[in-house]
Order: structure tokens, then C-alpha cells, then sequence
């Protein structure tokens, strides 16, 4: 069953997103559970010549389409995992890159994932990675109790900042980046 989602993830992907900073993202695969706050996000419109959404839909981002609180999972650079989340209206193409976050549960199986501690979820590929995010999560929706992966709300920052997107190369002066500032 389906849990209820906040009014939010109706909204466009950059009124979205920084409401998504202090959620959480859980996953349990392999076996083993793990759980991160998220601290950067960055917004992708259909409008948006850096979204996957720009040329419309395609078997590659079909799951950007769905509806609002679905995972999208695709490969960066044929190297790393990335995933977003859906925002707005079913069949918009509007979503939502998780690219940074700390840990708060499972942080000795992250690092194993990682092979490392440094530097453990500073960037979208090593968020998936530490979480055992991959192409078989594309699709899946966050707000199913059963899925395994889930977002569930956690603590809002109390201050946002707003940058422009980085890793891009088109629409790059949009501030659609948004990062917590530690208290």
C-alpha cells in the first residue's frame, strides 16, 4: 500500500527540491539496511535543456514520467548510479537528483560499500553506491511501505542555500542546486 506523500511533490522540481533537504532515504538491499539524510539536491524541469526530460520521454527516462515518488536511476558517465525523485505532475518528466547526504543509520555497511570513509556520500554516484542503489531500483516507487528503497520525512535545515547546478554543461546558470548549511 501506497503511504501518503506531502502537497510538495505536486510542485515544479525547483520549488521541490529544497523542501526534500532533511529527508530521509533508507534502503535495505543485499540484506542489509542503510539510511541518509539528504544535504544537496538539485532540480530538473521538463523545460530544462540539462534534464533528461528535455526531448521527451524514452524507454532510458520513462520512470522520470511517473508519478510523483518514483525512483529514477540512471548511469552518469557509463561509471555511477545516480537517482532521483519524481516531483510534480505524473507524466511531466520533473525530477529531483540526490547528490549529497549523512549518514544516520548503517554507516558501517556504507563505508564497505564504499571501501572507504572519506568522502562517503559527497556526490550523487557515491550516495547510490553507499546506499546499493542501481538500475534494478529505476522505477520504484518511495512511498510503497514495502519498497526497498523509501524517502520519509526528517528535520528541515534551517538555512538553504541555492547555487547553480554543477556537473552540467546546458542551463548551467540556473540556481537549482540546494544545499543545507550544518547548523
Amino acid at each position: 500500500m501506497r503511504r501518503e506523500f506531502p502537497q510538495f511533490f505536486l510542485a515544479p522540481a525547483d520549488q521541490a527540491a529544497p523542501q526534500l533537504l532533511g529527508w530521509h532515504l533508507a534502503s535495505v538491499t543485499g540484506g542489509v539496511s542503510t539510511e541518509v539524510s539528504l544535504t544537496e539536491v538539485e532540480a530538473y524541469s521538463p523545460d530544462d535543456a540539462a534534464s533528461h526530460a528535455f526531448n521527451g520521454i524514452r524507454p532510458r527516462n520513462a520512470a522520470m514520467f511517473g508519478p510523483p515518488g518514483t525512483l529514477y536511476v540512471y548511469r552518469s558517465y557509463g561509471i555511477h548510479w545516480c537517482a532521483n525523485i519524481v516531483v510534480g505532475d505524473e507524466d511531466t518528466g520533473a525530477a529531483v537528483l540526490v547528490r549529497a547526504g549523512v549518514p544516520v543509520a548503517g554507516v558501517e555497511h556504507m563505508v564497505n560499500r564504499r571501501g572507504r570513509a572519506s568522502d562517503l556520500l559527497n556526490g550523487p554516484g557515491k550516495l547510490t553506491q553507499a546506499l546499493g542503489i542501481d538500475l534494478s531500483h529505476n522505477g520504484i516507487d518511495l512511498f510503497f511501505a514495502d519498497s526497498p528503497i523509501r524517502l520519509t520525512p526528517g528535520e528541515a535545515p534551517l538555512t538553504i542555500l541555492a547555487t547553480p547546478r554543477i556537473g552540467i554543461s546546458k542551463a548551467v546558470e540556473r540556481p537549482w542546486r540546494f544545499v543545507s548549511v550544518p547548523h
